[in-house]
């Protein structure tokens, strides 16, 4: 298991749309998981450690973020040939067990991960609402097990600043997690 970080924030990159499977049997873009003061793109999964160990938080702090008008989405990119817990079957048992309040969807071609330029899971893109990137960083300092109870809220409060001023904070951590299990084309 391969742990990478995240790039900078690309202040203003445009967000790429998609048109993906959720768990729910829907269809989900841009558009429809927009928020009206922005959007969270997630790429996240279920085997990996680090999501694991911060799910409860991004529970939270993607409820409370559309209070602020930020819409959030989870995007599974990996292939799950080589890791079966992130099937399509487990992702819709993952995200009914534990009540995801955002749409998880499979991006079966991985071409919206290489859109993106995901590298990790956890990935965050924090959007405005004209969908410029505003930030790019961890959700806290959280690692392989989740940070203490009190840890900063790094991801939430830059969202929040992004719903009240449309721009990111200039200061921003990488997150960090598993590599993206690509295909082997």
């Amino acid at each position: 298991m391969a742990s990478l970080e995240t790039p900078i924030c690309d202040f203003g990159w445009k967000a790429v749309d998609f048109d993906l499977p959720g768990v729910d049997g829907k269809r989900y873009s841009l558009a429809s998981a927009q928020g009206k003061n922005g959007l969270l793109v997630m790429f996240i999964c279920n085997h990996c450690p680090y999501v694991k160990a911060i799910r409860d938080r991004i529970i939270r702090d993607t409820k409370e973020l559309a209070e602020h008008g930020i819409g959030s989405i989870a995007i599974m990119s990996n292939d799950p040939a080589d890791y079966p817990e992130d099937s399509f079957d487990n992702m819709t048992r993952i995200a009914r067990e534990h009540a995801y309040p955002f749409p998880y969807v499979w991006d079966e071609t991985q071409a919206t991960a290489k859109a993106y330029g995901a590298v990790c899971t956890p990935d965050f893109f924090g959007f405005n609402n004209q969908q410029e990137l505003q930030y790019r960083g961890r959700l806290d300092a959280s690692r392989k097990e989740a940070g203490p109870a009190d840890l900063r809220r790094d991801l939430f409060e830059a969202m929040v600043q992004v719903a009240q001023t449309g721009h990111g904070p200039q200061d921003q951590i990488p997150s960090i997690g598993c590599s993206i299990k690509w295909r082997a084309d």
